[in-house]
């Protein structure tokens, strides 16, 4: 019941905030040998420790859901790697000179930055087969984030991600 009120919140927040999602795979892979995963033990998120943890149980959680178990001796291991991208503040200069008849007129306007500029957060998840050291499949997400956020918005936040993340997996190779 939990998962199924995060799943929905999460996908409320995946409509309202603006997450983008871009999917790699190999296609000569076959997605069906692949049920449990584990993590690299040398993980390096690039997040907190807290926010890792909330990250890894947001996974486990939708990975479960799916189908998918963590195990000692996965089929496939998971890789993950995030950073923050801070958008510059927009700022404009514009000249402009019109008129009518005699009267000729002319302006400057200059757009001056108000408020801080905008931080999204990437976060690339590779799953690898390490029996033939490959990667099979990438997801590369990016979103807005909110450094000063709350742990329930941080969760809210990962449940959203991980969710539209994982509608990718495993691909429709029918398209």
């Amino acid at each position: 019941m939990r998962f199924l009120k995060a799943t929905i919140l999460a996908l409320l927040i995946v409509s309202c905030a603006p997450i983008r999602v871009d999917y790699d795979y190999d296609k000569a892979t076959n997605f069906n040998n692949y049920k449990t995963y584990q993590y690299y033990s040398n993980l390096n998120t690039g997040l907190s420790d807290l926010d890792t943890k909330r990250l890894l149980n947001v996974i486990d959680a939708q990975m479960e859901a799916k189908g998918y178990y963590l195990s000692e001796d996965p089929d496939f291991f998971i890789d993950i790697k995030s950073s923050e991208i801070q958008n510059p503040q927009r700022q404009s200069v514009g000249i402009g000179i019109g008129g009518t008849g005699r009267n000729v007129g002319g302006g400057i306007s200059v757009g001056l930055p108000i408020g801080q500029a905008n931080v999204n957060r990437q976060i690339i998840i590779d799953f690898v087969d390490e029996n033939k050291k490959q990667l099979f499949w990438q997801a590369i997400s990016e979103s807005s984030f909110k450094p000063n956020a709350t742990p329930e918005k941080r969760e809210e936040q990962f449940n959203a991600i991980v969710a539209k993340i994982l509608t990718g997996y495993p691909p429709d190779k029918k398209n």
